[in-house]
């Protein structure tokens, strides 16, 4: 085996946590309430890698049939941030949680304001697809950014690009970058660009994440460091703020995501290839939208025989999620669930339940055995229960 492919479902969850209720999520069950609220939902192709066999999945039709192993992910790390999610996959144990915002304070707004030069609005929680609406106009008059926030650790920057064009915007989050620091320190600062077509405010893919560095080594740099490729697809690199990755390209949609991964597995080389497919949570999780959760996975799954068929006879696939987004849940933040984990390839058992993992960290850690090199310091791997 010379090649991993791990392609993160963004926010797919299967169940709360036990700790759920900590984090206001009691009774979520991302993937559950999708199918609830389609009858017709199928998935035949991640019926077929074991989808439906996992431990507390449901209203998912079971395949007499499986062609991989798989097993559900408990999170150990505080929060249900898309950080602390990919962290911990790739071996990071995040201890406190990011702190976390409802508004940011006046007197850090207004030397954020000085620096760039221009006052901004909002500064509040709320839905980015909602805010541009509220406030589109008003910035689109003023040339004012606007700043929001969630119940993730975020700091977000919304604007038309026809009034701050991408790379001023893009040079505003860099500017917000270097002041969230210390007490002030978020996860993640976000660009979020938009345009105005036809009356409506349409959000675009050139969204870019500016987030700190992993607080030590994880699979990407052990697998870097063996001298082989680390291959980022979509969010990925910028989610480890580079850190690691020897190619990253960037994505604009799910279906776009998924042709990077076949052009990737097309190629010669050795190593990891670390995939995010955002559509899922972007697009429906955060907008509460099951059925348009459910169709955008129903999509994905048409889409899986390409990457099968793709792939070489020595590449091993793995499917797993960072957190979930409940698209039937209050609010329209992430959920803290369980997540899936799908492993399948030519020296892959298929049909072995590996339960529940302890971490989301055992999937890093199998990479590494898979791969031969070192391990990140978190994470079992799996890799002796299921391997032929």
């Amino acid at each position: 085996m010379k090649r991993a492919v791990l392609i993160v479902l963004d926010s797919i969850g299967i169940g709360e946590m036990p700790d759920a209720e900590q984090y206001g999520d009691a009774g979520a069950h991302t993937l559950g309430h999708i199918a609830e609220a389609m009858p017709d939902f199928k998935i035949p192709n991640l019926a077929e890698l074991g989808l439906g066999m996992i431990d507390g999945v449901t209203n998912i039709k079971k395949s007499d049939s499986i062609k991989a192993s798989y097993g559900r992910l408990r999170e150990m790390s505080k929060g249900k941030d898309t950080i602390t999610g990919h962290w911990e996959i790739a071996g990071i144990y995040t201890d406190v949680q990011f702190k976390i915002f409802t508004e940011f304070p006046r007197d850090f707004i207004e030397a954020f304001e000085k620096a760039i030069g221009i006052e901004t609005l909002g500064n509040y929680a709320a839905s980015g697809t909602e805010i541009i609406e509220i406030l589109g106009p008003e910035h689109e008059k003023t040339g004012k950014p606007i700043i929001y926030t969630s119940a993730d650790s975020v700091f977000q920057i919304a604007a038309n690009t026809d009034v701050i064009p991408l790379e001023k915007l893009y040079h505003i989050c860099e500017v917000a970058r270097k002041m969230l620091v210390g007490d002030m320190q978020v996860g993640r600062v976000i660009a979020r660009p938009y345009v105005l077509e036809d009356g409506k405010r349409i959000r675009t893919s050139d969204r870019k994440d500016y987030a700190i560095s992993p607080g030590g080594n994880t699979i990407l740099d052990f697998v870097k460091e063996a001298g082989m490729t680390v291959y980022a697809i979509g969010k990925v690199s910028d989610i480890f703020n580079g850190q690691g990755v020897t190619v990253s390209v960037h994505t604009d949609s799910n279906a776009d995501g998924v042709n990077k991964i076949i052009e990737a597995l097309n190629q010669d080389f050795e190593g990891l290839i670390f995939a995010n497919l955002v559509d899922f949570d972007s697009k429906y999780g955060h907008r509460r939208d099951p059925v348009g959760y459910g169709r955008s996975i129903e999509e994905f799954d048409a889409m899986i025989p390409g990457i099968i068929n793709a792939m070489k006879k020595d590449d091993v696939l793995i499917f797993c999620a960072d957190h979930g987004n409940d698209p039937a849940h209050t609010g329209w933040d992430h959920t803290r669930e369980y997540v899936p984990v799908i492993i399948y390839g030519n020296e892959i058992k298929p049909g072995v339940n590996m339960g529940t993992r302890s971490s989301f960290a055992d999937v890093g850690a199998t990479i590494s055995e898979i791969l031969k090199v070192q391990s990140p310091q978190m994470g079992e791997s799996f890799l002796q229960l299921i391997q032929k």
